[in-house]
């Protein structure tokens, strides 16, 4: 492709593909889970934000050696061969992609929801209102069917949603920031765990917050696969990343900052476990009802853009396996449909995956209506299947790290063994945070369903039919 980004571009690049509406749903949550604790809190947002640069720089090593590659399925491919991006290629079509699109579906309804004052949820009892699941499934019927039906028009839709996502972040970060320190509510908070009301957490409770901020920093990978179009790409794809995970850090950390514009540490807490109230909350504060209420419109359109986003990778999914002869049925399902140049089948398929976690969550994960109420009790299925599919992931970054150690024997030592060394460690971190965040029955539950799945991909592996020689 034509070498038409310089590293400017690059980097706002890199913002755009990372910042979504991540910090909007998570922010309460971490929060809520280290007890009101601020700057537990803002470690929360550097600890993950640095293993995030660090394993971006590890694909970036491999993006400059090999820059025909532009996703993870071709990142797997380089590292370790066919089979292996197969599966990690099955893994992101039928598990990864479709549950965050899923859980964004319902995120952007218990946003869209709260513009009316409508409770989405009560996680406590396992009571899901049945107009945020309608809602939240209808939400999911347009996005797909928008994409299915005029993929330009999703496209457009992208570009004017990541624009809109960044004013309430910036807003909020930096007038409710300087709020908070004139009006002393920041130190209130602060100061809240020198008081007899402060409970501290145990390590489960920062661990979790953890794995539940990685779902705001996800999408690093695809800043990856820009190499391609990128000037100088060796020198900078990783100061693009490098840069546009700083910019990322600092916004983010200041948008959990300044929440602490509420001043009140207990109404914070409150939030849990989603938190999709607190950024009302703060925004109604500090603007007052009205330009709060507008803000928070910003806040759900965000919300949405960010799962159209998700969608049009997941539509994209199948057929990415298709176009290398593999999975079920290649010939059908990377059929190109001629009209709006766009693969419908594979498309549709995303769309019954989408389904298919959609009701996962609101039955087995929240609770779901009455008669699915105790479900969420039963930790063997009541993971949470974003959070812990992103984790998922990470575990499969590890065999592509040192594939890089073992293949690439003509870089230096540094950029040999310490860097995906370093990502190697961040990946393991990872992995014994979910292990004492969710515990070994939701990890191992996960895992029989993982297995499962992967079993189903390696019977289609090829088409359904068995490889001859």
């Amino acid at each position: 492709m034509e070498k038409r980004y310089g590293l400017p571009t690059a980097i706002s690049m890199v913002i755009g593909i990372v910042i979504g509406s991540g910090v909007f749903i998570k922010g309460g949550k971490v929060l809520s889970l280290t007890g009101g604790n601020m700057l537990q809190g803002i470690a929360v947002v550097g600890i993950v934000g640095l293993i995030c640069v660090i394993c971006s720089l590890v694909f970036a090593e491999l993006g400059s050696r090999y820059e025909k590659v532009n996703g993870v399925v071709d990142y797997a491919e380089v590292a370790l061969g066919p089979n292996y991006a197969y599966y990690v290629g099955w893994f992101m079509a039928t598990i990864y992609t479709p549950a965050i699109v899923a859980m964004l579906g319902f995120f952007s309804a218990m946003m869209f929801l709260q513009l009316f004052g409508i409770s989405a949820v009560d996680f406590a009892n396992g009571q899901i209102n049945p107009v945020a699941i309608g809602v939240g499934a209808g939400f999911l019927m347009i996005g797909y069917g928008i994409n299915i039906l005029s993929p330009k028009i999703a496209g457009k839709l992208q570009v004017g949603m990541t624009v809109i996502k960044l004013i309430p972040l910036l807003l909020m970060g930096i007038v409710g920031t300087i709020a908070g320190l004139i009006n002393g509510t920041t130190m209130e908070v602060l100061n809240f765990v020198n008081t007899a009301d402060y409970v501290a957490v145990d390590g489960a409770g920062f661990f979790k917050a953890i794995v539940g901020f990685a779902f705001a920093y996800e999408g690093w990978i695809l800043a990856t696969s820009i190499n391609a179009e990128l000037k100088d790409a060796k020198r900078n794809l990783p100061l693009a990343l490098i840069g546009g995970s700083v910019v990322t850090i600092v916004i983010y950390a200041l948008y959990i900052f300044a929440m602490s514009s509420v001043g009140d540490v207990n109404t914070i807490i409150g939030t849990w476990p989603f938190g999709e109230t607190l950024p009302r909350i703060a925004f109604s504060n500090l603007f007052g009802n009205v330009i709060g209420t507008v803000v928070y419109v910003f806040i759900t359109i965000s919300c949405l853009g960010t799962m159209n986003g998700l969608i049009m990778a997941s539509c994209r999914g199948l057929y990415a396996l298709s176009a290398r002869g593999m999975g079920p049925a290649p010939e059908f399902f990377g059929d190109v449909d001629k009209q709006n140049n766009f693969s419908v089948k594979s498309a549709v398929f995303g769309m019954m995956a989408g389904g298919f976690w959609y009701a996962w969550t609101v039955m087995m994960w929240m609770g779901g209506p009455g008669m699915f109420g105790a479900v969420h009790n039963f930790e063997w299925l009541a993971w949470e299947p974003d959070e812990i599919g992103i984790i998922c992931l990470y575990v499969m970054y590890i065999p592509m790290m040192i594939g890089l150690m073992v293949k690439a024997k003509d870089l230096n030592p540094f950029r040999r063994f310490v860097l995906p060394g370093l990502g190697l460690c961040c990946c393991l971190f990872f992995c014994y945070a979910i292990w004492n965040g969710y515990g070994f029955k939701q990890c191992v539950g996960f895992l029989i369903v993982f297995a499962l799945f992967m079993l189903v991909g390696k019977i289609f592996k090829n088409g359904g039919k068995k490889q001859t020689a």
